[in-house]
């Protein structure tokens, strides 16, 4: 019987020395990957802002096209670049800023619900990250990040204006977990190429540009508005809609851009 037990000692005690060593071993491989693993998250997040704005080259590396693009960002409340005042008292390092990371923080975000959160992302941030494209002192195309959530789960994307700051460059998606074949089609090129050239703003200087019910009828007075909605997916497509006319209206960045459109930079 002692036999026994000792040979189920042993056992057990090999099997939790050689869990312990592969835990070692995981935790070691973790830690080694995470520096690979932020510069391709760097790397595809770079690609995707080039690709919205229409700026891959193939004759060119991402961080070199990257590198001619100046990184601000813009305050909220105010409609304006955000001065340096405003980042210090915020606690705000420009070159660290993670806009997700901040909207989680209730400092740095405020609360939306009901009417005001059409694009049920629960919370916006205070500062929000624009790339600028200049040719000295003039901008000659704006990308802005924007975000909201579809039919199963937020989708995070980058929007590209012209220099007038309504006409559309671009719009691509680089999270989301919508259906493939139907919604998850916000990633087919042929879609996206719909967006080039589209108008965001109305005469009044109203966000309302969007999705159509099906395809878009170029007779319509609102074609210049709109883009084939999403065969299939119409909680996708409204979704779609929300999110950019939130981002591109009055409590996304609509004052900020109406202010470049008036003023400059």
């Amino acid at each position: 019987m002692a036999s026994g037990n000792d040979s189920i000692k042993k056992t057990i005690t090999v099997a939790l020395s050689l869990c312990f060593v592969c835990s070692i071993f995981v935790a070691a491989a973790a830690v080694g990957l995470k520096p690979i693993q932020e510069s391709n998250k760097d790397l595809d997040r770079k690609t995707n802002i080039l690709s919205a704005a229409n700026m891959l080259d193939p004759n060119r590396s991402v961080s070199e096209v990257f590198s001619t693009i100046e990184k601000r960002l813009v305050n909220l409340e105010t409609g304006s670049f955000a001065t340096q005042a405003e980042l210090d008292a915020a606690g705000i390092d420009l070159d660290t800023y993670v806009q997700r990371d901040a909207s989680r923080n209730p400092a740095l975000s405020i609360a939306l619900s009901g009417e005001n959160d059409p694009a049920a992302i629960k919370r916006r941030v205070k500062f929000a990250t624009v790339y600028l494209v200049k040719s000295g002192d003039t901008i000659d195309r704006i990308i802005l990040p924007v975000h909201g959530y579809g039919l199963w789960s937020t989708l995070y994307g980058f929007m590209a204006l012209e220099k007038d700051f309504s006409t559309v460059i671009g719009l691509g998606f680089y999270e989301h977990a919508e259906t493939p074949g139907l919604g998850g089609e916000i990633d087919n090129p042929n879609w996206k190429a719909l967006w080039k050239g589209k108008e965001v703003y109305d005469a009044q200087g109203k966000a309302v540009i969007g999705l159509a019910k099906g395809a878009v009828d170029s007779s319509d007075p609102e074609a210049s508005h709109k883009v084939d909605g999403l065969s299939g997916a119409t909680l996708t497509s409204r979704g779609v809609t929300h999110l950019v006319q939130y981002w591109l209206g009055d409590n996304g960045f609509g004052p900020f851009l109406a202010k470049l459109r008036k003023e400059g930079v």
